[in-house]
């Protein structure tokens, strides 16, 4: 059974500005903060955006103090006016595809033409159009209805940006056939024009379709329309907790599941959903598959299977640079690395409880016996380093209180002018100190052990290390954006875009291998590093994958990414024996 989720799914354009627009706001706009209205159909954003103590209204009060956003889908022009009258510091957060549309409409209502909109009148975002029209602004949600409107002598015709593309086709073949003098505008958001188009497409090739989004949004009720009109089961949920109530047989039976969401749902719920799906097929599944899995999940969320992983990478390093008796540093390189990943994980859940709502409850079940874990890794890291001699325990020592400090506070609180108090307050830090951390334990610490100094062909071959880890952390950076933006975490995807830090991920990979191959070309490294271009190359394919919408964030997805490590290892073990 396969799952499948369509790549034009979650946030659009306009609902990603606007929820980016009220998280900066507390910082950038007089408090307290507020919204006009519910700021999208989403309630999993809606309840974030209240613990943060931004609350919602839906009239103009008497008096109004601090900042006020008006909602996606816009509002009439008069209550924007009522707003600032009354004392508010009011932020336009509309969507600009509707922003597009109150202008068209505000233009032709001034030369006394009569506006047609097509959608439901229910909907904020009409009752916001039709401020704009003043009287003679006419709601329809129907051919049949359009029928029964008086015949103008000027009109113009609009569409509720989310509205059905088929009833929108239909409406403008009446306009050619009945009144063409009619102005017709093409406004349906071209987000929701592929939205529309793939969901018809992907319920033509699975055997069932799950839609994710709130009950209240209309873009997401005609997605389940659009599937249940090409004849495939449709089903509408709000969050993972809805998948019980689905007839999880039928489900297993089937061959693909697609999954698609509203324009209003952030990535972080449709992950959770997938993970949810993922993990209760497999539950239904027989022999090795359901092993395999499970062993999978186990790994990962233990951390034994990134151990592993940081110890393979510290065996490629060292073969690389002609370093022998490897196998005390691979040994302080999965120590530690199990260590500070687990430690750091019990003492910052806040992300996970979006991005991995598995791996939060994991560590929230099993708090003690992870933290006795990590307490009996470090100790046994820094045991066998101090066996090595006094420089590699310090080294490691040094490391290790650095790794544990990144969630305290390491800046008085008594001294308000400093914005960073913890290193993970500092944009970009995470990555960066993760990728260095593993370069420092698998690349530096051994040569300059052995060596008591670092040739510059270790430095290369360090930096090789360091930006492998790098491109494996941001990759998992851009998975998790919205999950980390809703908890204050700036990220480099998040100072960049996941646009510029994909860009970013594949120059790196490209001077990667091309330093790998020079180093090896010239035989400043050994031959190992014609074979290990693969790990480069290998996470390329992944990224490439995940573009095409070809595999999707999981347990799979981050079981492959952590593989790269592993398939490092394995090609220098193999390079062993035939050199």
């Amino acid at each position: 059974m396969k799952i499948v989720i369509a790549k034009t799914s979650g946030f659009c354009m306009g609902v990603r500005r606007a929820v980016e627009m009220v998280l900066d706001a507390p910082d950038e706009h007089e408090h307290p903060i507020s919204t006009y209205g519910p700021l999208i159909h989403n309630p999993q954003v809606l309840k974030i955006l209240e613990e943060k103590g931004i609350s919602a209204f839906n009239e103009p009060p008497a008096e109004g103090s601090g900042t006020v956003l008006i909602r996606a889908h816009g509002v009439p022009p008069d209550t924007k006016e009522r707003l600032a009258e009354v004392g508010f510091n009011v932020i336009d957060a509309t969507c600009p595809r509707v922003i597009k549309v109150q202008t068209i409409i505000k233009k032709h209502a001034k030369k006394g033409y009569a506006t047609i909109i097509i959608g439901d009148r229910n909907h904020p975002e009409i009752i916001g159009l039709r401020g704009y029209g003043g009287d003679k602004s006419y709601v329809v949600k129907n051919v049949t209805e359009l029928e029964a409107l008086p015949e103008f002598e000027n009109a113009i015709i609009v569409a509720q940006t989310t509205l059905n593309t088929h009833l929108w086709q239909a409406v403008k073949n009446w306009a050619i056939r009945n009144h063409p003098h009619y102005k017709v505008f093409e406004t349906i958001c071209d987000s929701t024009e592929r939205r529309q188009a793939e969901v018809q497409r992907l319920a033509e090739t699975v055997d069932a379709v799950i839609v994710v989004g709130g009950r209240s949004s209309g873009n997401t009720k005609r997605l389940v329309d659009i599937a249940r009109q090409a004849g495939k089961p449709a089903f509408h949920i709000e969050n993972e907790d809805d998948l019980a109530d689905l007839d999880l047989q039928s489900l297993t039976d089937s061959s693909q599941i697609g999954i698609t969401a509203g324009a209003s749902t952030p990535n972080w719920v449709i992950k959770k959903v997938y993970r949810a799906l993922e993990a209760m097929l497999f539950k239904h599944k027989q022999g090795w598959r359901r092993l395999a899995f499970g062993v999978q999940r186990t790994l990962l969320l233990t951390n034994i299977y990134v151990a592993i992983g940081a110890g393979a990478l510290c065996y490629a390093c060292n073969k690389l640079q002609s370093i022998y008796q490897t196998y005390p540093y691979i040994l302080i390189s999965m120590l530690y690395v199990q260590s500070m990943h687990i430690l750091n994980r019990l003492t910052d859940t806040r992300a996970d409880r979006y991005n991995d709502p598995n791996r939060a409850k994991f560590y929230d079940r099993y708090k003690l016996p992870l933290a006795v874990l990590a307490g009996i890794a470090g100790g046994a890291g820094l045991i066998i380093a101090f066996s090595i001699g006094i420089f590699p325990f310090l080294a490691l020592l040094v490391m290790s209180l650095l790794g544990l400090s990144y969630n305290l506070k390491i800046i008085p609180p008594w001294l308000t002018g400093v914005k960073y108090q913890k290193l993970r307050d500092i944009p970009g830090s995470k990555t960066l100190l993760i990728a260095l951390a593993w370069g420092m334990v698998t690349a530096v610490l051994p040569p300059l052990s052995k060596f008591g100094s670092l040739h510059w062909v270790n430095v290369l071959v360090a930096l090789w290390a360091i930006g492998i880890v790098f491109v494996r952390t941001a990759f998992f950076d851009i998975l998790d954006m919205q999950g980390d933006r809703l908890v204050g975490k700036e990220t480099i995807p998040i100072l960049l875009g996941e646009k510029r830090s994909m860009q970013l991920l594949k120059i790196i990979l490209i001077i990667l291998t091309a330093t790998l191959a020079v180093l090896s070309a010239l035989h400043l490294t050994s031959s190992l590093g014609f074979a290990l271009l693969l790990c480069p190359v290998f996470i390329a394919l992944i990224i490439a994958a995940y573009e095409r919408a070809q595999m999707f964030p999981g347990i799979r997805l981050e079981f492959l990414l952590e593989t790269q490590f592993i398939l490092a290892g394995m090609i220098t073990f193999v390079w062993r024996l035939f050199s």
